[in-house]
Protein backbone atom coordinates (compact mmCIF):
# COMPACT_ATOMS: atom_id res chain seq x y z
CA UNK A 1 0.00 0.00 0.00
CA UNK A 2 1.05 3.67 -0.78
CA UNK A 3 0.04 6.75 1.29
CA UNK A 4 -0.94 9.44 0.35
CA UNK A 5 -2.90 12.68 1.26
CA UNK A 6 -4.79 15.61 0.58
CA UNK A 7 -2.95 18.41 1.06
CA UNK A 8 -5.44 21.23 2.69
CA UNK A 9 -5.51 24.08 0.47
CA UNK A 10 -8.99 24.53 2.11
CA UNK A 11 -7.42 24.83 5.69
CA UNK A 12 -9.42 21.37 6.59
CA UNK A 13 -11.70 19.00 5.89
CA UNK A 14 -14.51 19.52 8.51
CA UNK A 15 -17.81 21.22 7.47
CA UNK A 16 -19.13 21.06 10.31
CA UNK A 17 -15.80 22.49 12.35
CA UNK A 18 -15.19 25.82 11.84
CA UNK A 19 -11.36 25.70 12.99
CA UNK A 20 -9.59 22.61 12.66
CA UNK A 21 -5.81 24.54 13.27
CA UNK A 22 -4.64 24.58 9.54
CA UNK A 23 -4.75 27.20 8.09
CA UNK A 24 -5.00 27.57 4.18
CA UNK A 25 -1.88 29.24 3.94
CA UNK A 26 1.69 28.86 1.81
CA UNK A 27 3.34 28.04 5.08
CA UNK A 28 1.58 25.57 6.33
CA UNK A 29 1.33 23.36 3.03
CA UNK A 30 5.02 24.00 2.57
CA UNK A 31 5.44 22.66 5.88
CA UNK A 32 3.20 20.02 5.94
CA UNK A 33 4.94 18.23 2.26
CA UNK A 34 8.75 18.45 3.40
CA UNK A 35 7.72 17.04 6.44
CA UNK A 36 5.61 14.02 4.74
CA UNK A 37 8.71 12.83 3.20
CA UNK A 38 10.28 12.29 6.02
CA UNK A 39 7.65 10.35 7.84
CA UNK A 40 7.04 7.92 5.10
CA UNK A 41 4.32 9.58 3.22
CA UNK A 42 4.74 8.69 -0.97
CA UNK A 43 2.26 11.09 -2.39
CA UNK A 44 0.07 14.19 -1.98
CA UNK A 45 -3.14 14.84 -4.00
CA UNK A 46 -3.53 18.83 -4.23
CA UNK A 47 -6.76 19.55 -5.14
CA UNK A 48 -8.19 22.48 -7.76
CA UNK A 49 -11.17 24.56 -6.62
CA UNK A 50 -11.24 28.24 -6.69
CA UNK A 51 -14.25 28.34 -4.34
CA UNK A 52 -13.80 26.59 -1.19
CA UNK A 53 -15.67 23.55 -0.84
CA UNK A 54 -15.02 22.76 2.73
CA UNK A 55 -15.46 25.82 4.44
CA UNK A 56 -17.29 27.77 2.27
CA UNK A 57 -17.18 29.77 -0.68
CA UNK A 58 -15.96 33.21 1.26
CA UNK A 59 -13.08 31.06 2.75
CA UNK A 60 -9.77 31.22 1.94
CA UNK A 61 -8.56 28.38 -0.73
CA UNK A 62 -4.63 28.32 -2.04
CA UNK A 63 -4.47 27.87 -6.16
CA UNK A 64 -3.46 24.03 -7.08
CA UNK A 65 -1.29 24.60 -9.46
CA UNK A 66 0.57 27.73 -8.12
CA UNK A 67 0.91 25.79 -5.02
CA UNK A 68 2.03 22.66 -6.97
CA UNK A 69 4.73 24.49 -8.61
CA UNK A 70 6.61 26.19 -5.37
CA UNK A 71 6.20 22.88 -3.60
CA UNK A 72 7.92 20.87 -6.72
CA UNK A 73 10.48 23.61 -5.68
CA UNK A 74 10.82 22.56 -2.20
CA UNK A 75 10.39 18.85 -1.75
CA UNK A 76 12.47 16.09 -3.23
CA UNK A 77 10.84 12.96 -3.44
CA UNK A 78 7.30 13.33 -2.86
CA UNK A 79 4.77 12.75 -6.09
CA UNK A 80 2.70 15.66 -7.08
CA UNK A 81 -0.71 14.62 -8.09
CA UNK A 82 -2.66 17.51 -9.26
CA UNK A 83 -6.20 17.90 -10.11
CA UNK A 84 -6.98 19.60 -12.60
CA UNK A 85 -10.19 20.15 -14.29
CA UNK A 86 -10.55 20.55 -18.56
CA UNK A 87 -13.00 23.55 -18.57
CA UNK A 88 -10.41 25.46 -16.97
CA UNK A 89 -7.37 24.60 -18.33
CA UNK A 90 -6.65 25.35 -22.46
CA UNK A 91 -5.08 22.01 -23.45
CA UNK A 92 -1.63 23.35 -24.91
CA UNK A 93 -1.34 25.95 -22.56
CA UNK A 94 -1.67 23.47 -20.04
CA UNK A 95 0.49 20.76 -21.36
CA UNK A 96 3.29 23.62 -21.88
CA UNK A 97 2.68 24.43 -18.06
CA UNK A 98 2.77 20.91 -16.83
CA UNK A 99 5.47 20.23 -18.39
CA UNK A 100 7.92 22.58 -16.79
CA UNK A 101 6.59 21.76 -13.33
CA UNK A 102 7.36 18.05 -13.83
CA UNK A 103 10.70 19.63 -14.92
CA UNK A 104 11.16 21.28 -11.41
CA UNK A 105 9.93 18.24 -9.82
CA UNK A 106 12.26 15.66 -10.98
CA UNK A 107 9.38 13.94 -13.14
CA UNK A 108 7.11 13.79 -9.53
CA UNK A 109 4.31 15.00 -11.01
CA UNK A 110 1.04 13.27 -12.10
CA UNK A 111 -2.07 14.32 -13.04
CA UNK A 112 -6.16 13.50 -11.39
CA UNK A 113 -7.93 14.89 -13.78
CA UNK A 114 -11.16 15.70 -12.81
CA UNK A 115 -14.78 16.34 -15.27
CA UNK A 116 -16.69 18.53 -13.18
CA UNK A 117 -19.50 19.36 -11.15
CA UNK A 118 -19.65 22.46 -9.49
CA UNK A 119 -21.84 24.80 -11.92
CA UNK A 120 -22.16 27.76 -9.76
CA UNK A 121 -18.38 28.37 -9.59
CA UNK A 122 -17.58 27.41 -13.56
CA UNK A 123 -20.60 30.37 -14.20
CA UNK A 124 -18.88 32.77 -11.67
CA UNK A 125 -15.38 32.51 -13.53
CA UNK A 126 -17.45 32.62 -17.05
CA UNK A 127 -15.81 29.13 -18.19
CA UNK A 128 -18.38 26.51 -20.18
CA UNK A 129 -19.89 24.17 -18.12
CA UNK A 130 -21.23 21.08 -19.71
CA UNK A 131 -24.00 18.56 -19.33
CA UNK A 132 -22.84 15.19 -17.43
CA UNK A 133 -21.75 13.08 -20.29
CA UNK A 134 -20.40 15.78 -22.52
CA UNK A 135 -17.88 16.79 -19.81
CA UNK A 136 -16.52 13.23 -20.12
CA UNK A 137 -16.20 13.69 -23.99
CA UNK A 138 -14.29 17.36 -23.61
CA UNK A 139 -12.33 15.44 -21.37
CA UNK A 140 -11.27 13.01 -23.79
CA UNK A 141 -10.37 15.03 -26.45
CA UNK A 142 -8.90 17.72 -23.79
CA UNK A 143 -6.55 13.95 -22.95
CA UNK A 144 -5.51 13.86 -26.13
CA UNK A 145 -4.22 17.51 -26.85
CA UNK A 146 -2.08 17.02 -24.05
CA UNK A 147 -0.91 13.63 -24.54
CA UNK A 148 0.02 14.84 -27.86
CA UNK A 149 2.00 17.57 -27.31
CA UNK A 150 3.43 15.29 -25.06
CA UNK A 151 4.18 12.99 -27.21
CA UNK A 152 4.56 14.67 -30.59
CA UNK A 153 7.46 17.15 -32.15
CA UNK A 154 4.64 18.92 -33.45
CA UNK A 155 0.87 18.12 -32.84
CA UNK A 156 -2.16 19.24 -34.60
CA UNK A 157 -5.53 18.41 -33.71
CA UNK A 158 -8.92 19.06 -34.63
CA UNK A 159 -12.52 18.19 -32.12
CA UNK A 160 -15.54 19.37 -31.13
CA UNK A 161 -14.36 21.24 -28.12
CA UNK A 162 -9.97 22.07 -29.16
CA UNK A 163 -8.16 22.88 -31.94
CA UNK A 164 -4.13 22.72 -32.30
CA UNK A 165 -1.83 23.10 -35.47
CA UNK A 166 1.46 22.12 -35.33
CA UNK A 167 1.94 22.93 -31.76
CA UNK A 168 5.33 22.43 -29.85
CA UNK A 169 5.54 21.62 -25.95
CA UNK A 170 9.31 21.64 -25.49
CA UNK A 171 10.92 20.57 -22.79
CA UNK A 172 8.93 17.45 -22.61
CA UNK A 173 7.84 16.11 -19.50
CA UNK A 174 10.92 13.42 -18.16
CA UNK A 175 8.11 11.20 -18.92
CA UNK A 176 4.34 11.20 -18.92
CA UNK A 177 2.91 11.93 -15.84
CA UNK A 178 0.38 8.82 -14.87
CA UNK A 179 -3.12 10.09 -15.03
CA UNK A 180 -5.65 9.36 -12.29
CA UNK A 181 -9.40 10.31 -13.14
CA UNK A 182 -12.52 9.07 -10.57
CA UNK A 183 -16.35 8.95 -11.80
CA UNK A 184 -19.28 6.74 -11.36
CA UNK A 185 -21.33 7.25 -14.15
CA UNK A 186 -20.97 4.76 -17.04
CA UNK A 187 -19.50 7.90 -18.76
CA UNK A 188 -17.00 8.51 -16.76
CA UNK A 189 -15.97 4.44 -16.48
CA UNK A 190 -15.71 4.23 -19.86
CA UNK A 191 -13.67 7.24 -20.52
CA UNK A 192 -11.47 6.50 -17.57
CA UNK A 193 -10.79 2.78 -18.79
CA UNK A 194 -9.66 3.69 -22.07
CA UNK A 195 -7.60 6.76 -21.57
CA UNK A 196 -6.29 6.72 -17.68
CA UNK A 197 -3.37 4.93 -16.11
CA UNK A 198 -5.24 5.35 -12.67
CA UNK A 199 -8.49 4.98 -10.74
CA UNK A 200 -9.67 6.83 -8.11
CA UNK A 201 -12.70 6.24 -5.77
CA UNK A 202 -14.64 8.08 -3.18
CA UNK A 203 -14.39 6.42 0.10
CA UNK A 204 -16.13 3.14 0.49
CA UNK A 205 -16.13 -0.28 2.35
CA UNK A 206 -13.75 -3.20 1.06
CA UNK A 207 -16.42 -5.21 -0.57
CA UNK A 208 -17.56 -1.98 -2.33
CA UNK A 209 -14.08 -1.31 -3.24
CA UNK A 210 -12.84 -4.82 -4.58
CA UNK A 211 -16.57 -5.15 -7.07
CA UNK A 212 -15.32 -1.32 -8.52
CA UNK A 213 -12.11 -2.71 -9.02
CA UNK A 214 -13.11 -5.80 -10.95
CA UNK A 215 -15.52 -4.26 -12.46
CA UNK A 216 -12.29 -1.77 -13.93
CA UNK A 217 -10.30 -4.37 -14.77
CA UNK A 218 -12.85 -5.48 -16.87
CA UNK A 219 -13.07 -2.99 -18.58
CA UNK A 220 -9.48 -1.88 -18.86
CA UNK A 221 -8.81 -5.28 -20.87
CA UNK A 222 -11.71 -5.02 -22.70
CA UNK A 223 -9.96 -1.31 -23.85
CA UNK A 224 -6.72 -2.88 -23.95
CA UNK A 225 -4.98 -1.02 -21.44
CA UNK A 226 -2.10 -1.99 -19.31
CA UNK A 227 -3.24 -2.88 -15.64
CA UNK A 228 -4.25 0.39 -13.67
CA UNK A 229 -3.79 1.44 -10.30
CA UNK A 230 -6.40 2.05 -8.33
CA UNK A 231 -6.78 4.87 -5.45
CA UNK A 232 -9.34 5.52 -2.57
CA UNK A 233 -9.95 8.72 -0.73
CA UNK A 234 -10.26 7.93 3.41
CA UNK A 235 -10.73 9.97 6.44
CA UNK A 236 -8.48 8.47 8.78
CA UNK A 237 -9.17 8.46 12.96
CA UNK A 238 -6.22 6.79 15.18
CA UNK A 239 -6.36 6.77 18.88
CA UNK A 240 -5.51 4.58 21.73
CA UNK A 241 -8.52 2.66 22.67
CA UNK A 242 -11.60 2.56 20.25
CA UNK A 243 -13.72 4.60 22.65
CA UNK A 244 -11.54 7.56 22.30
CA UNK A 245 -11.42 7.15 18.14
CA UNK A 246 -15.52 6.72 17.91
CA UNK A 247 -15.60 9.57 20.41
CA UNK A 248 -13.82 11.91 17.64
CA UNK A 249 -16.09 10.22 15.16
CA UNK A 250 -19.10 11.82 17.14
CA UNK A 251 -17.28 15.39 17.46
CA UNK A 252 -16.56 15.97 13.76
CA UNK A 253 -20.01 14.36 12.71
CA UNK A 254 -22.50 16.36 14.58
CA UNK A 255 -24.15 19.19 13.20
CA UNK A 256 -26.54 20.19 16.47
CA UNK A 257 -29.79 21.99 16.57
CA UNK A 258 -28.14 24.64 14.51
CA UNK A 259 -28.29 25.86 10.85
CA UNK A 260 -25.95 24.05 8.63
CA UNK A 261 -22.58 25.14 8.66
CA UNK A 262 -21.75 27.46 4.84
CA UNK A 263 -19.70 24.38 4.13
CA UNK A 264 -23.33 22.55 3.04
CA UNK A 265 -24.57 25.28 0.99
CA UNK A 266 -23.22 23.35 -2.23
CA UNK A 267 -24.70 20.02 -0.83
CA UNK A 268 -27.86 19.24 -3.32
CA UNK A 269 -25.56 21.00 -6.28
CA UNK A 270 -22.84 18.26 -5.65
CA UNK A 271 -25.73 15.63 -5.98
CA UNK A 272 -26.91 17.07 -8.57
CA UNK A 273 -23.71 17.63 -10.49
CA UNK A 274 -23.00 14.04 -10.09
CA UNK A 275 -23.80 10.20 -10.67
CA UNK A 276 -23.54 8.35 -7.63
CA UNK A 277 -24.08 4.80 -7.23
CA UNK A 278 -25.57 5.39 -3.42
CA UNK A 279 -27.27 7.50 -1.64
CA UNK A 280 -25.40 10.42 0.36
CA UNK A 281 -26.22 10.84 4.02
CA UNK A 282 -26.22 15.18 5.07
CA UNK A 283 -24.15 14.16 8.26
CA UNK A 284 -21.75 12.20 5.72
CA UNK A 285 -21.27 14.98 4.20
CA UNK A 286 -19.58 16.61 7.23
CA UNK A 287 -16.58 14.87 6.03
CA UNK A 288 -15.66 15.25 2.57
CA UNK A 289 -15.08 12.52 -0.46
CA UNK A 290 -17.15 9.87 1.69
CA UNK A 291 -13.92 9.66 3.68
CA UNK A 292 -15.88 7.91 6.72
CA UNK A 293 -16.68 5.14 4.56
CA UNK A 294 -13.79 3.02 4.32
CA UNK A 295 -13.93 2.50 8.26
CA UNK A 296 -10.28 3.80 9.05
CA UNK A 297 -11.58 4.71 12.73
CA UNK A 298 -9.92 3.30 16.07
CA UNK A 299 -6.71 1.85 17.76
CA UNK A 300 -3.72 1.62 15.29
CA UNK A 301 -4.25 -2.50 15.08
CA UNK A 302 -7.79 -1.82 14.29
CA UNK A 303 -6.74 0.96 10.91
CA UNK A 304 -3.90 -1.62 10.27
CA UNK A 305 -6.13 -4.19 9.98
CA UNK A 306 -8.74 -2.78 7.97
CA UNK A 307 -5.82 -1.11 5.87
CA UNK A 308 -4.62 -5.43 5.23
CA UNK A 309 -8.56 -5.92 4.17
CA UNK A 310 -8.16 -2.88 1.19
CA UNK A 311 -5.10 -4.54 -0.22
CA UNK A 312 -6.81 -7.64 -0.09
CA UNK A 313 -9.25 -6.00 -2.22
CA UNK A 314 -6.72 -4.69 -4.84
CA UNK A 315 -6.18 -1.13 -3.50
CA UNK A 316 -2.81 0.22 -3.85
CA UNK A 317 -2.72 3.80 -2.55
CA UNK A 318 -5.07 5.70 0.27
CA UNK A 319 -5.77 9.30 -0.44
CA UNK A 320 -6.31 10.72 3.78
CA UNK A 321 -8.33 13.02 4.73
CA UNK A 322 -6.96 13.74 8.71
CA UNK A 323 -7.93 16.91 11.11
CA UNK A 324 -5.87 18.83 12.67
CA UNK A 325 -3.59 17.50 9.70
CA UNK A 326 -0.14 17.53 10.28
CA UNK A 327 -0.36 16.30 13.83
CA UNK A 328 -2.73 13.40 12.85
CA UNK A 329 -0.08 12.42 10.23
CA UNK A 330 2.60 12.03 12.56
CA UNK A 331 0.68 9.96 14.82
CA UNK A 332 -0.60 8.07 11.39
CA UNK A 333 2.93 7.90 10.28
CA UNK A 334 4.14 6.41 13.94
CA UNK A 335 1.20 4.16 14.55
CA UNK A 336 0.41 2.60 11.30
CA UNK A 337 2.94 3.42 8.43
CA UNK A 338 5.64 2.75 10.22
CA UNK A 339 4.29 -0.78 12.31
CA UNK A 340 3.34 -1.88 8.42
CA UNK A 341 6.61 -1.49 6.66
CA UNK A 342 8.49 -3.23 9.51
CA UNK A 343 5.78 -5.70 9.53
CA UNK A 344 7.25 -6.55 6.03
Amino acid sequence: MRFGYWMPVFGGWLRNVPDEGMEATWDYVRRLAQRSEEIGYDLSLIAELNLNDIKGIEAPVLDAWSTAAALAAVTRRLELMVAVRPNFHQPALFAKQAANIDRIAGGRLSLNVVSSWWADEARQYGLQFDQHDDRYARTSEWLSVVEGLWREPRFSFEGAFYRTAEAICEPKPRAPPLIYAGGESEAAKTMIAARCGAYVMHGDPPDVVAGKIADMKTRRAQAGGPPMRFGMAAYAIVRDSEAEARAELARITDLGAAALPSGFANFDQWLSGTQLERELKVQEYSVSNRGLRPGLVGTPAQVRERIGEFEAAGLDLLLLQMSPQAEEMERFADQVIAPSRAGR
